[in-house]
């Protein structure tokens, strides 16, 4: 039997997720080719008997399979997180010797587990998390730090140093509107358009993104804070009124829902990226598994979902509340029942972003007053245009206010780094953006074919946790920029498991089944050194599709430092940028 002997992404469930609502943890195994019923049967109960061992008797058990695999996860006391999880890996051992016909020591096991278990209890954390779930404030923990309540409404105690229940001054204690934001493309430039349009509403806004943490406009802190940790470090801000959350897929399988419940939450798009990972083989899986965030939304709150998006519309029917749709095709004739029964929408018509509720429609902004869109050819800024204003709505946000932060917004790298960003720079266009899957390719696709040019070339790298066929798909979305030059780039910092070039191989072959000749293709290193190699072959008048995803500080600092020193196209580059 083909088994694999370590689990892969052992975890601790900090919130509601992918399987059920407790906390608990979990982890996927992998047995290609051997006996599914067998070593599900088998892992369940050595799991059941470790969970019993302990004490855990109500504790309950979800298993999921999926192609080669399972996951199994178990619910656990919420200050037993860490054994819970030693409790996962366990069982598997326990499973593995039983196929193995080993022994297995389940009671000397079980004891070293229920010793872990006393050290990790926090009898005072319990009691804070029931009070303030009793009180209607948001309790948050799990970290070095536990908070009651949210932004201005928040207080923030050290672990080490928790008060009693009755020694909390409840009465200070609320909680701030919060928004969060998933999907496949699109997540991050949709909570910044929503902050922008907050900001102009004269509301201090927090925000989390891949990119940082921003309360009013100072960055807290810089990197990928998509997860638990960049929600946590912006709703506890002091000053935060109102919360916009970026809310990826990878925090919501590691660690579940970020934020226990939300007032608006919002679905961008679903389409393949990350498969293979937490066992989700399948774009179907993966739209379940981002449709998760539906739970966070208040009885009284709102689902906004891409009207556009087949596998949105198909689990709409699964959420039993408020839906507000947004899209760019959406029937005539159904959009007008819809608006006449006074559902909420955001749509276009007659070059205008429209905004209907209560039965009544209202202009937004014009696209071509929207600079992110391109006059319409970058239509998915578009769609993240119109996302923000059905968050905005929810917020019950002033229209002037959405058509004054939209208008405001210029796409910059300072404002929404590696989304779209155009520069000019020594006779060059160039495009800055993070895009990475077939979808996210194809949107971009006619957004730079708008732009005149005499030769194009695009940037292509990957993540070595993509499959082959994944990788072939993007560079295919790739190929409908019809580029003059293609620089594959190797991504050092993301091979996950890829040998060195491995990929790059992929890529460039792809290339040449599609048409592609060896004189077309430049195959380098590094990102970075993609770009030197993008603005050697460059001329006044080309365009570059700098399509980044590691290096791009780095690459718009080299690009600021030529277009300060008047560097143009075709003159050789200064020595420090190779």
């Amino acid at each position: 039997m083909a088994i694999e002997p370590d689990l892969k992404n052992l975890r601790r469930l900090t919130g509601a997720n992918f399987l059920f609502s407790d906390h608990g943890a979990a982890a996927e195994a992998t047995f290609n080719g051997a006996d599914e019923a067998l070593i599900l049967s088998l892992w369940r109960i050595e799991a059941r008997a470790l969970l019993d061992a302990v004490g855990w008797n109500n504790s309950k058990i979800a298993m999921r399979t999926f192609e080669g695999g399972a996951t199994l996860q178990v619910s656990a006391p919420t200050d037993a997180l860490y054994a819970a999880q030693e409790l996962v890996a366990t069982s598997w051992a326990a499973t593995l010797a039983k196929l193995a016909d080993e022994a297995f020591d389940v009671d000397a096991v079980a004891t070293d587990l229920r010793a872990k278990i006393s050290d990790e209890l926090s009898p005072k954390e319990v009691a804070l998390a029931v009070e303030a779930k009793e009180r209607g404030v948001t309790y948050l923990g799990h970290d070095n730090q536990i908070s009651l309540g949210l932004g201005c409404g928040s207080k923030v105690y050290e672990i080490d140093d928790l008060p009693a229940p009755d020694a909390v001054n409840w009465d200070t204690l609320h909680d701030v509107p919060v928004a969060m934001v998933t999907g496949t493309n699109g997540k991050s430039t949709t909570v910044r358009l929503t902050a922008a349009i907050v900001a102009a509403a004269e509301k201090c806004v927090g925000l989390s993104s891949s990119d940082w943490v921003r309360v009013d406009g100072e960055i807290l802190d810089e990197g990928d804070y998509s997860g638990p940790a960049g929600a946590r470090l912006a709703v506890r801000d002091p000053r935060v009124e109102l919360a916009i959350i970026e809310t990826a897929r990878g925090g919501l399988m590691r660690r579940g829902l970020p934020i226990p419940s939300a007032d608006v939450c919002l679905i961008t798009n679903i389409a393949a990226d990350h498969l293979g990972t937490y066992g989700i083989m399948d774009v179907a899986t993966l739209a379940d598994a981002k449709f998760q965030l539906s739970d966070a939304v208040k009885p009284t709150g709102r689902l906004v979902l891409n009207a556009d998006d087949p596998e949105l519309v198909a689990r709409s029917a699964q959420f039993d509340g408020t839906v507000a749709w947004f899209g760019l095709n959406m029937d005539p004739a159904a959009l007008s029942v819809w608006i006449k029964s006074g559902g909420h929408a955001a749509y276009v018509a007659n070059g205008q972003m429209m905004l209907a509720r209560g039965g009544k429609t209202t202009s937004v902004l014009a696209v071509a007053d929207f600079v992110p869109a391109l006059g319409g050819a970058a239509e998915f800024n578009v769609y993240n245009a119109l996302g923000a204003i059905c968050l905005a709505d929810a917020f019950a946000i002033p229209i002037a206010a959405m058509a004054k932060g939209l208008a405001s917004f210029t796409d910059t790298p300072d404002e929404n780094p590696g989304r779209g960003n155009y520069l000019e720079v020594g006779g060059l266009n160039l495009l800055i953006d993070f895009a990475h899957n077939p979808h996210g390719v194809r949107a971009l696709a006619p957004a730079i074919k708008s732009f005149d040019a005499k030769r194009r070339l695009v940037i292509a790298g990957q993540a070595g946790d993509r499959s082959d066929q994944d990788t072939c798909d993007m560079i295919q979305a790739l190929w409908t920029i019809e580029p003059d030059m293609t620089v594959v780039a190797e991504l050092p910092d993301l091979l996950r498991g890829r040998e060195l070039g491995e990929l790059t191989k992929v890529m460039s072959n792809e290339l040449r089944r599609l048409g592609a000749g060896d004189d077309n293709i430049i195959e380098i290193d590094t990102e970075y050194q993609a770009v030197v190699k993008a603005l050697e072959w460059a001329r006044p008048g080309d365009f570059l599709a700098l399509l980044v995803h590691t290096d791009r500080i780095a690459i718009m600092a080299l690009l600021e430092k030529l277009r300060a020193t008047g560097w143009q196209a075709g003159e050789p580059l200064p020595d420090q940028a190779a």
